[in-house]
């Protein structure tokens, strides 16, 4: 019974993707479809994907090409194609973990009557096997991710949803001239509804690029100011904390400067505090444009 998708965005990665597929062929349970999203590359990637379509690989691979639009049109593109039950997202450069499969299916056949949203586990370093952050405290056994962070939690984590409930949230925005918006905002929406089963094992072995978005973020606020706003409302809207309060409406300022969105104060969820926080913007602003330039 195929139960789980695996979907893998992909911008020209016909150099990490092989080790994505070899993890997924080295997977003792073989109850998945891999879907491959395609978003726009103009290097090998389709012709890899074909001949890896035409071996015996024990599972099913799925291809869509879509002209290119980033991460989060990527994962729009994969919800609307995904009919399991289950799906992750393992991207085109990190391995899926030895065994991760089998250890999906066995905690969510536990679990699966009890209306959680899906899982969450581990990631660690391909390169040393050392957990990302930190591990679950033990006992620790449901949480949303929002507040797993807000408790101090640290480090990028793998989230397995039910399909059914990914897809009953809106679909990722798309702003004309940008391609970035940050991926929690589906997960911060599902947080509000149900909590995820926490799986204190690791389910993806990764390993950071130089051109991944995490070592350009400077870069991609200039680029992408309205796309960030967005996030910082959504985050405003569902605080996790007064701290984590007032860093969002800081960067909601600049990325609403950025923008030229002179409306800014009156869209805010937080008007008084967008008032407040406008100077301190404005010198965030400057800051990000000094390091855009150094980075």
């Amino acid at each position: 019974m195929i139960f789980l998708t695996v979907f893998t965005p992909a911008y020209n990665r016909a150099s990490t993707l092989p080790r994505t597929y070899e993890s997924l062929c080295d997977q003792e349970c073989k109850e998945f479809i891999w879907l491959i999203v395609d978003d726009g590359s103009t290097d090998e990637t389709a012709s890899l994907v074909k001949e890896w379509q035409k071996k015996e690989n024990g599972f099913e691979i799925q291809y869509i090409y879509k002209k290119n639009g980033g991460m989060h049109t990527a994962h729009n593109v994969a919800y609307e194609n995904i009919h399991t039950e289950l799906n992750v997202c393992i991207d085109s450069d990190d391995r899926m973990a030895k065994g991760a499969v089998k250890k999906i299916k066995t905690a969510w056949l536990k679990v699966r009557n009890k209306n959680y949203a899906g899982l969450i586990g581990l990631d660690a370093d391909m390169n040393t096997g050392r957990i990302i952050g930190k591990g679950f405290p033990d006992g620790l056994k449901e949480t949303t991710l929002g507040g797993y962070y807000a408790s101090g939690g640290e480090g990028d984590k793998k989230l397995v949803y039910r399909t059914d409930v990914i897809n009953s949230v809106p679909q990722y925005p798309v702003f004309e001239g940008e391609k970035y918006v940050g991926l929690v905002y589906k997960y911060t929406l599902i947080d509000q509804k149900y909590k995820l089963f926490v799986m204190n094992d690791v389910l993806c072995d990764v390993e950071y690029q130089t051109d991944g978005s995490s070592n350009t973020m400077f870069r991609q606020y200039l680029k992408n100011p309205k796309g960030f706003a967005f996030l910082r409302k959504v985050a405003m809207t569902y605080p996790t904390s007064k701290k984590r309060l007032i860093r969002d409406c800081i960067h909601y300022c600049s990325s609403s400067l950025i923008a030229g969105n002179k409306k800014y104060i009156v869209e805010s969820p937080r008007k008084l505090l967008t008032v407040l926080c406008t100077p301190l913007g404005c010198i965030l602003t400057s800051i990000i444009r000094k390091k855009a330039i150094n980075n």
